[in-house]
């Protein structure tokens, strides 16, 4: 078993790169019932490109991307203090309205969750919840998106049958899509394909990769070699803290703490 010291408190600093950072958080820590999960995250997030998040179990990379969209605002005995600035708008502020900012997220979560309801109405729903109620828009939109994720020639002819009929891996593309249709500054990913086939995993994979010229991405994965395949950087996360946060390439095969040696050699879950 594996021990290691945390970082000293003189070694927090906001971690960056030189790319424009979409997203910028400022001493957050998180405590759920009572129980510290998050410490201290300084950060920044680089505009169009995918960041991957890993660690050891339990080590707070669905926390801090549930900070993100403010899903933690749904749990009982949260309590989150610092800053997140999405594009300089601080979305903890205590005048930030929450459905705005969770327009700002599209979410693709670990399992799809089709709506039940036809596959048309998947895609037209949050549109519709946000004002648009002309049946031409609507239809543009449905089509636009459904192009986007690769699922325009699949479904094309059956938009009226229910999305709970389509396979697992055409449900989670289903999903990215209804994500998208409310037009979101950010793509969040929380092990999106880990319910998924081989083939599936690679379609979800390639369309990640071309949606960050249009998007800022960041993912959750507990596969370092899906973080390889897809991400631009990594940040690696443990015990709450980050321990180090840089270009792929740099993270995977040059880390600069022994602990992150060991967690890509395996050595810890």
């Amino acid at each position: 078993m594996y021990t290691f010291p945390i970082l000293e408190a003189e070694e927090t600093q906001i971690v960056s790169t030189a790319l424009q950072p979409h997203i910028q958080i400022r001493d957050l820590n998180v405590h759920i019932e009572g129980r510290q999960v998050l410490k201290d995250i300084n950060l920044d997030i680089p505009n169009n490109s995918i960041t991957s998040i890993i660690g050891p179990s339990g080590c707070g990379k669905t926390t801090l991307l549930k900070t993100l969209n403010r899903l933690l605002d749904d749990h009982k005995e949260v309590q989150v203090t610092g800053s997140v600035l999405v594009n300089g708008e601080d979305i903890y502020a205590p005048d930030a309205e929450v459905t705005h900012i969770r327009k700002k997220m599209g979410l693709l979560s670990q399992k799809p969750f089709p709506l039940p309801m036809s596959i048309f109405e998947n895609i037209a729903y949050g549109p519709k919840v946000h004002g648009i109620k002309d049946k031409a828009k609507l239809k543009a939109i449905v089509e636009q998106q459904l192009r986007n994720v690769g699922l325009w020639e699949e479904v094309k002819d059956r938009l009226d049958a229910s999305a709970t009929r389509l396979s697992i891996g055409q449900q989670q593309r289903l999903c990215l899509a209804r994500g998208l249709a409310v037009e979101p500054e950010i793509i969040l990913g929380d092990e999106s394909t880990s319910a998924l086939d081989p083939i599936s995993t690679q379609t979800i994979e390639n369309l990640l990769i071309d949606l960050k010229q249009q998007y800022t991405i960041v993912l959750v994965t507990h596969i370092l070699r899906q973080a390889r395949r897809v991400s631009d950087y990594i940040l690696f996360l443990y015990q709450g803290e980050i321990v180090e946060f840089g270009k792929t390439e740099d993270l995977l095969l040059h880390p600069k703490h022994e602990i992150t040696k060991q967690y890509i050699k395996g050595f810890i879950s």
